[in-house]
């Protein structure tokens, strides 16, 4: 499974960046992700946007075929694993339910993102450990929003990371990335039904893309050069 390690942010522990938008401690068995937006095809189609249903099965799909590559025990989302209340339909609880029967053994927790609570608690037969502020566990401090924390490195999502990468002839792609300092990571969206917010990182950051099925490092003057 092609992969990318930033350099280890503590002395105890190794995040696994994965090319499906996710990260892997491998020590705990987890799975990390952020941003899956569960419902939000369905929430378009409320407001009479003509958008095709799909992205939720798709995305669904996506965190299964991680979980079976990497084995994992346990998956915690870093907030936003839903997307509104309106988008909350049968046919995504439907979609929900048959995923989780799917995963019974898989330990699921949720880190609730603004996303969250707008659209309310998860149905209880998902049997989904909710945490409405920050987790704590080992060097780490798992939150929805980037924050800076005295109590362990931040892993996060919420700003849906990218990055412009200038290729050939002067075209120019978007691209999502892994942004990670001295003192967080942030992971991109899990779900491909989202917008990028484009960074502009410091000297001195880490910056990995998702380029198709590979995770490559990027230095930021690369960055700087592309915006210019």
């Amino acid at each position: 499974m092609p992969s990318f390690s930033l350099p280890p942010p503590t002395q105890e522990a190794e995040l696994e960046l994965l090319p499906g938008r996710a990260a892997y401690w491998a020590e705990r068995k987890t799975l990390l992700v952020a941003d899956v937006h569960v419902g939000k095809d369905a929430t378009f189609r409320a407001e009479a946007i003509p958008l095709p249903l799909g992205s939720t099965d798709s995305d669904l799909q996506k965190l299964t075929g991680l979980i079976r590559q990497t084995r994992a025990e346990r998956l915690i989302v870093l907030g936003d694993l839903y997307h509104a209340r309106s988008g909350m339909t049968e046919g995504t609880l439907q979609a929900l339910r048959a995923w989780r029967s799917n995963q019974k053994t898989l330990n699921v927790v949720l880190v609730r993102g603004n996303h969250d609570r707008h659209a309310g608690a998860s149905p209880a037969d998902l049997d989904i450990d909710e945490h409405e502020g920050p987790l704590h566990e080992g060097p780490f401090c798992f939150r929805h929003e980037p924050s800076s924390s005295d109590t362990g490195y931040v892993v996060c999502g919420h700003l849906h990371p990218g990055v412009v990468l200038r290729g050939r002839g002067g075209q120019r792609e978007r691209l999502p990335c892994f942004h990670a300092n001295e003192s967080r990571l942030i992971l991109p969206a899990f779900s491909e039904f989202t917008g990028l917010h484009i960074l502009h990182p410091e000297p001195g950051d880490d910056v990995a893309v998702v380029a198709g099925t590979d995770v490559i490092a990027v230095s930021p003057e690369v960055l700087r050069s592309t915006h210019q």
